[in-house]
């Protein structure tokens, strides 16, 4: 009987090792020292990783399905980015139905304001490393700081069940506990 039972737990441990994490009671996924909701709808995260790090970035998998912006809410543990910011690899399943022509990520401070150059969150304003921001589906960007904080990809296509990978950093000299990133699909119009 004991070497059942022990054999029963052996099982029951590995069993919940090969599960992907998910959310947390509350409702939101953390990683490193923060926590990451789809709250705001439009979308649904499918899983976290990472610390944050440049060499350990934090990896958000998500489904958008429509291509209407959404927002991700970001919770700082410590209400502060981490030393060097917060180093994100954003892979979204593109499950629109409609091919992406382009991908427009904004910071906001305030939910439904754009972030400005007073609030010191930014796409590493004070630094900016070509280097660290990244598509594998786009061949440029464009960083804007003025009057608002927004990464627009461009030069390339997303089609329907397709996932990119956005990498960028995200910096803030005057850190608050809760901000947001808008994303933003561009589909083809006429």
């Amino acid at each position: 009987m004991m070497r059942h039972l022990r054999n029963l737990a052996a099982l029951l441990t590995l069993s919940l090792l090969t599960i992907s994490a998910g959310p947390a009671d509350d409702g939101r996924w953390y990683a490193g020292d923060y926590s990451f909701s789809d709250e705001l709808g439009g979308f649904s995260i499918l899983s976290v990783t990472g610390s944050g790090t440049k060499a350990d970035p934090i990896e958000i998998r998500e489904q958008l399905d429509s291509a209407n912006p959404v927002t991700l809410v970001i919770r700082s543990g410590n209400n502060a980015l981490g030393e060097g910011g917060l180093h994100l690899r954003v892979v979204p399943t593109n499950n629109s139905g409609l091919a992406w022509i382009e991908f427009e990520f904004e910071l906001q401070e305030i939910r439904g304001k754009p972030s400005d150059f007073y609030d010191g969150l930014s796409f590493d304003q004070i630094n900016p490393d070509p280097d660290l921001i990244s598509s594998n589906r786009f061949a440029h960007f464009k960083s804007n700081f003025e009057s608002f904080d927004r990464l627009r990809f461009s030069e390339g296509h997303v089609d329907p069940r397709d996932r990119p990978v956005f990498g960028f950093l995200i910096t803030d000299v005057t850190p608050v506990g809760e901000f947001y990133l808008l994303q933003d699909p561009r589909v083809p119009f006429s």
